[in-house]
């Protein structure tokens, strides 16, 4: 893990980039429709581990900068943290409680893979401290975004054995934090992340990072036990993208998608007609898609074998607070549950 380095919020800097970027766009130095700094926060807690997902800065969607202020009305020091999507907000928030501040460069809902970050996202990005990516391929855009970003970044799942994707060899199935193990590696990474940028509460980056990895541990047990239910011949996940893997690995699952990384390709005739062909010949009970992508053609799949269509799942991006997957915590509860009654035909507890 390199040593991370606080810097100051280069304001200046941010400021001139942002107005050089908007001069070769065109676009209004306060206008666009970047990332809006997604956090999350626990309200009955300190912080140290987050049950709902909510705006930094007043939900107001402005870069961080000088003129942001604390509770108490002053300007707020901490050090910022800015992740790639909504879901590593979350794990950032938990480890870091009260400590830092974190923010998304990508709002609720959006696509991760194909996502092109805006003039306002680089101006975000030369006011932080530390940067968290997923790594593994999955954000398609993150060498073009730090290539105008001076801050020190981080990879999540850097120490995992990655899955390949099934067909491509040379390619692997990014969505590693799908599993709950694989979480508390990114957590792992998170706690000495936080550590090397603020040594002066190392101490609980550690603790915040020990009852989080509790956490994910008790929802790996219940996953498991849950997905442990369904009989042999219903235990096939059949979703639109290939973004199971490592959550089929941990349960037994086999997996069968219409299009296996990336949601910009689009599945074609021949990807759908195999999938029906697979829910055909093995009588799946339910199939699925992502929160993320459109579902019409696992719609035509339930359409064309009489499998239900068992509901939506969410891979790359948490929810609104008031939504189904607020934490990360949630999303893979809310997925096991999903799955469960989809592919048993029984009522969600």
């Amino acid at each position: 893990m390199p040593k991370l380095r606080v810097r100051g919020r280069r304001q200046a800097v941010a400021t001139a980039l942002l107005a050089g970027a908007c001069a070769l766009l065109g676009c209004s130095a306060t206008g666009g429709s970047g990332g809006r700094g997604y956090g999350v926060e626990d309200p009955g807690s300190d912080g140290a581990r987050g049950s709902a997902v909510g705006q930094e800065n007043g939900g107001s969607g402005e870069p961080d900068g000088a003129g942001e202020a604390d509770d108490a009305g002053g300007p707020d020091d901490r050090p910022l943290v800015l992740t790639t999507f909504t879901v590593l907000a979350d794990m950032a928030r938990n480890v870091g409680g009260g400590h830092v501040r974190v923010e998304s460069v990508t709002d609720v809902g959006a696509e991760i893979h194909g996502y092109e970050p805006t003039p306002e996202d680089l101006t975000r990005g030369q006011g932080a401290d530390l940067v968290l990516d997923n790594g593994l391929g999955l954000e398609a855009w993150f060498d073009q975004f730090m290539a105008d970003v001076d801050a020190e970044h981080v990879v999540l799942s850097e120490g995992l054995v990655p899955i390949p994707i099934a067909g491509r060899e040379d390619a692997t199935n990014p969505h590693a934090w799908m599993s709950p193990s694989a979480g508390r590696v990114y957590v792992e990474n998170i706690v000495d992340a936080l550590r090397d940028l603020d040594p002066a509460h190392a101490e609980d980056y550690a603790a915040n990072g020990r009852a989080y990895a509790a956490e994910l541990e008790e929802v790996r047990q219940g996953l498991v036990a849950a997905l442990g239910t369904l009989p042999a011949e219903h235990r096939v996940l059949v979703t639109c993208e290939g973004a199971f893997s490592y959550l089929a690995r941990d349960a037994g699952l086999q997996e069968a998608y219409l299009w296996p990384v990336n949601a910009e390709r689009q599945s074609t005739p021949r990807q759908v007609a195999a999938v029906i062909d697979r829910v055909r010949e093995d009588d799946v009970p339910a199939v699925f898609c992502e929160s993320t992508v459109n579902a019409d053609a696992q719609l035509q799949v339930a359409a064309e074998t009489g499998a239900r269509y068992g509901g939506t799942l969410y891979v790359d991006s948490l929810s609104q607070p008031e939504g189904p997957v607020p934490t990360y915590l949630d999303l893979l509860r809310h997925d096991a549950a999903v799955i469960v009654a989809g592919l048993t035909g029984k009522e969600r507890p």
